[in-house]
């Protein structure tokens, strides 16, 4: 985008904040800027259009106040419906339940944990709840629904209920993310994603834990 208005860039990604130089070498002109990373959820329609507004821009399709425009409407996308969400993510879920071997029985009973669990998120996140409670609490509820299908005997594999129940939870994006920056050259925000990623698929494992154990439950081979 810079090269197509003519300008030199340097973009340097830090955990917390963005550190932004630009140059318009035409004018012999440099404006410097730091931003703080806003905390928030993914938005795959956000990042699309996002995409596109930039693919506009490097193919000389718009000019700067109409990629300026655009960006101001694009900040101002609503959030995804809750409830679609909620339900395609429960049907994913139920989908990775299939590809690991579960019979239609685990399927439903995955299809229900996370129907619970990823609702929970959704409450405790509009709660403003640290973001690590939150995959605590939720592994915790969708483990202890899918424990049911080993305690109650539904179904032939109920341990395979058990295990992909909580796997809505695992921090795939920011795995991807900080491998991004590594191959990038951003090690200090690769290094901190990584953590950031490992931190959630602890307190996700701590949940689970958690849940087997309130329904005495031990690990299965």
């Amino acid at each position: 985008m810079a090269e197509a208005f003519h300008m030199e860039i340097e973009l340097a990604i830090m955990p917390a904040n963005v550190h932004l130089s630009v140059n318009d070498p035409l004018r012999d002109e440099r404006y410097a800027t730091i931003r703080k990373i806003r905390k928030t959820g993914i938005s795959f329609d956000i990042n699309t259009r996002l995409s596109k507004l930039s693919w506009d821009v490097a193919d000389h399709k718009i000019t700067f106040d109409e990629a300026t425009a655009l960006f101001e409407q694009i900040l101002l996308t609503p959030h995804a419906n809750q409830l679609m969400v909620l339900i395609l993510a429960s049907a994913a879920n139920m989908s990775f339940c299939r590809l690991f071997g579960g019979d239609p029985t685990a399927m439903l009973v995955v299809f229900l944990a996370t129907l619970v669990g990823y609702r929970l998120k959704q409450i405790l996140l509009k709660m403003k709840v640290d973001i690590r409670v939150v995959f605590i609490l939720s592994a915790f509820a969708s483990s202890v629904f899918g424990a049911g299908a080993h305690i109650f005997h539904w179904g032939t594999t109920p341990e395979i209920a058990i295990g992909t129940s909580v796997l809505y939870l695992i921090p795939g994006i920011p795995y991807i993310n900080s491998i991004s920056d590594m191959l990038d050259g951003h090690y200090l925000c690769a290094y901190a994603r990584f953590m950031d990623a490992m931190l959630l698929t602890a307190s996700l494992s701590l949940g689970l834990c958690g849940g087997m154990l309130l329904m005495g439950l031990r690990w299965l081979s």
